[in-house]
This record gives structure tokens, C-alpha cells and sequence, in this order.
């Protein structure tokens, strides 16, 4: 389980999401950099490939409920932006699952299904959240992360036998600069950014759980 330090609290009130990515990102997992190596096992990319379809695949996804509630009006059109690129994600996401084929047959395939439907809520309740910023913190944090998961899913699809499909989303709002009348909205960035690191952080922690299940 994921353990909130000090400096980490630092990062969240200051809003400074790359240094929050840095801690929490994808890319620092020990399952995402396995995923990364040109011996993994094929199951384990296909179960990946079908997890973050899942979390991330459907539509409406996290970025539309964040740009339909619309805390941060000034965002707005960054918002527009980041979801419409996204749509091009969930499409080569879609492709990505069909050609991986079926799920790899995993002891306790239901608590992961639980565990992921869980993953996804939490996903909506930052993107909903009345907090002014902690939408705009959370999905500026997916999009930095998203690079690092790209290179997985960009490896499975060469695997699969399909070309990567080129990306298009936008860049991340986190180098904006605050007074101290907006400290109050940095922090519910750095909050929204963390929150979302760590419900991908408890993703890859399943994945590795499930790639340990299979090899017995």
C-alpha cells in the first residue's frame, strides 16, 4: 500500500505535479518497467493491454466528466482539447484489445474485476470533485502519465502486429504560477495529481499480483 511521506505532502501543497509524477508515475513501478522488456511474457502484456482498457477504454472517461463539470472554467478549452485527444487513445486502445485475444485464465478473476470497477469510481470521483483544481490536477497528471503507459501499449501492439497508432494529446497544466491568493487551488492540483498516480500505481501493483498468480 501506497505510504503519503512529507515530502510528497510538500509537493501536493505546492501543486508541482511533476515532482509528484517523478514519486508516483508509472514509469518508477518494478511490473510497468517488466512490461517494458523485450522478454516479457505475452500474457502479461495482454493482461495489461485489458486493464487499462478498462479503466481508461470506456466513454465517458474521466476527462469528459471533468470538462461537463466544469469547476475551472478558465480550463475549459484545455479540457476540450485533452478529451478529444483521448478519443483517439480509447480507439487504439479498443484495437489493442482486440487483438490481444481473451484474458489470460488468472486465479480470482473477479476480485480483479471488482478491484478495477473500484479503480475506475475513484477515477470519476476526482474528475467530479467540487474542489477547484483537483479535476484539472488529476487529468494534467493522466496526460504525463499516459506518455510512460503509451510505451507499454505501443510495445504490445507491435507484439500484436500492429503499428502504434501516433499520439495526440495535448500538454499537461502544471507550470502555472501561484500567489498566495491561489495556493488553495495548487493544492487541490498537487491532491488531484497524487490521487491519480496512486490509483495506477495500485493498478500495476494487481497486474504484478495476477503475473505472479499465473506463474504459480
Amino acid at each position: 500500500m501506497a505510504t503519503i511521506t512529507a515530502s510528497d505532502m510538500l509537493d501536493d501543497r505546492r501543486g508541482d505535479i511533476r515532482a509528484i509524477l517523478a514519486r508516483w508515475g508509472s514509469a518508477g513501478h518494478p511490473h510497468f518497467q517488466a512490461l517494458l522488456m523485450p522478454q516479457v511474457l505475452l500474457h502479461d502484456l495482454t493482461d495489461a493491454v485489458h486493464a487499462v482498457c478498462t479503466v481508461h477504454g470506456n466513454h465517458p472517461c474521466m476527462i469528459d466528466y471533468a470538462m461537463a463539470r466544469g469547476i475551472q472554467i478558465e480550463t475549459l478549452p484545455w479540457l476540450i482539447q485533452s478529451s478529444t485527444a483521448f478519443s483517439f487513445e480509447r480507439a487504439f486502445l479498443a484495437s489493442l484489445t482486440s487483438a490481444a485475444g481473451p484474458l489470460p485464465s488468472t486465479p480470482g478473476q473477479a476480485q480483479t474485476d471488482a478491484a478495477l470497477t473500484q479503480l475506475r469510481h475513484t477515477l470519476g470521483m476526482l474528475a467530479n470533485s467540487d474542489r477547484r483544481g483537483c479535476a484539472t490536477g488529476a487529468v494534467s497528471a493522466l496526460i504525463l502519465d499516459w506518455r510512460a503507459i503509451r510505451q507499454i501499449l505501443d510495445q504490445a501492439a507491435l507484439r500484436f502486429g500492429l503499428s502504434p497508432a501516433p499520439g495526440h494529446m495535448p500538454e499537461a497544466l502544471c507550470d502555472e504560477e501561484d500567489d498566495e491568493s491561489s495556493i488553495g487551488l495548487a493544492r487541490a492540483r498537487g491532491f488531484g495529481a497524487t490521487q491519480l498516480l496512486i490509483q495506477h500505481r495500485g493498478l500495476w501493483d494487481l497486474l504484478e499480483a495476477r503475473a505472479s498468480a499465473r506463474r504459480g
